[in-house]
């Protein structure tokens, strides 16, 4: 099988976010594969371990996300693309499904596999976006997925919710928490991958200009969520306790 797994480096779920004058700092910052696609990660290798093949890595980004690259090839994945995306003028979801759908107009493809949300923008858009351009089928936020011959058999998560599907190859899927439990990279692992193949392509690899890939969508602000406000204890009377709450919530809360 020819598998792939859409790939995007996010900042560690434990790291402090800070903004400065509408950027997000990332002086200092940990990055970690996101999350969910280790999920993807992890499917596709037990994929290639039940009908072989080969799992290829495909990240958009810059040279900064090779350590995470070099990750998921220890997992168990056999080589790597990163496509670097430096010269996208304020580049968002349109842009990456634009230089992912590039990268994989000529490739033979049994199925792709994303994780269902990046935990830094949250849209999970990019994953429907690219099957539609290639005009894959897609399933999204899986939590089991089995293949036979050209059939897949899959469960999604819907609102708490099972619903079952067969969908023919190719394919893409986006995984959700459920689907598997991703493994550790073991030392022989990480040793092996400083050695796989990692592809390193730009905008005129892919016969793209600057402007087909300009993003869509304008940043108009960026701010953190305002502090958690000092609690306050009404003391009196039950009466005179009920009419100053409900001053306080139209007055200074503003919510009734």
């Amino acid at each position: 099988m020819n598998i792939y797994v859409i790939m995007k480096r996010t900042f560690d779920t434990e790291e402090k976010i800070q903004i400065e004058n509408g950027i997000v700092n990332e002086d200092g910052a940990e990055f970690i594969i996101n999350p969910y696609d280790e999920y993807a990660i992890e499917e596709a290798i037990k994929l290639k371990e039940k009908h072989g093949g080969e799992v290829t890595l495909v990240t958009v980004g810059d040279e900064d996300a090779e350590k995470q690259i070099r990750t998921g090839l220890a997992m168990g994945a056999d080589k790597a693309v990163l496509i670097e995306d430096e010269d996208v003028e304020n580049g968002d979801q349109y842009s990456t499904q634009e230089l992912l759908a590039a990268y994989f107009k000529d490739k033979e493809v049994d199925i792709i596999l994303g994780g269902n949300i990046a935990v830094d923008g949250g849209s999970g858009q990019v994953g429907p976006r690219l099957a539609e351009k290639l005009g894959f089928n897609h399933v999204t936020s899986i939590v089991k997925l089995e293949i036979e011959g050209s059939t897949a058999f899959i469960e999604r998560d819907v609102e708490g919710d099972q619903e079952i599907i067969e969908v023919q190859l190719p394919l893409l899927v986006t995984a959700q928490q459920g689907l598997n439990e991703p493994r550790y990279p073991s030392l022989p692992g990480i040793m092996k991958a400083k050695k796989k193949p990692l592809e390193t392509l730009d905008l005129d690899d892919l016969d793209l200009e600057e402007e087909d890939v300009e993003g869509k969508t304008k940043t108009v602000d960026r701010y953190l969520p305002p502090e958690k406000a000092t609690g306050r204890i009404l003391e009196g009377e039950l009466d005179s306790q009920v009419s100053e709450l409900v001053s306080l919530l139209k007055n200074e809360a503003k919510v009734i």
